[in-house]
């Protein structure tokens, strides 16, 4: 059974940084991905990464600004935020995937706030 905790949230301003952690607590292999999903809009992948193989993946809209990671021996993934921006705004959420792109675990998400 995979549980997954995030924590790391917060406000921040625009052009700032922040970094969320995932403890994932029974995952040994599949993928770590971070969605997000902001008031009104559908949940969006975000980022993800090959647990055993570290390969990541990110989406266009953080591609240079955002930074996936996994620490093997602490269970935890990150995601590293740098120049946000207001549009970033949302809840955040860490998902696993144990079969393909199916993310049958969640978090319960953590907010991150971007003030101009």
């Amino acid at each position: 059974q995979v549980q997954l905790v995030e924590s790391g949230g917060g406000l921040v301003q625009a052009g700032g940084s922040l970094r969320l952690s995932c403890a994932a607590s029974g995952l040994t292999s599949g993928k770590l991905a971070w969605f997000r999903q902001a008031p009104g809009k559908e949940r969006e992948f975000v980022a993800g990464i090959y647990w055993n193989r570290g390969i990541a993946s990110y989406a266009d809209s953080v591609t240079g600004r955002f930074t996936i990671s996994r620490d093997y021996r602490k269970n935890t993934g990150y995601l590293q935020m740098n120049s946000l921006k207001p549009e970033d705004t949302a809840v955040y959420l860490c998902a696993a995937a144990i079969v393909g792109d199916n993310y049958d675990y969640w978090g319960q998400g953590t907010q991150v706030t971007v003030s101009s």
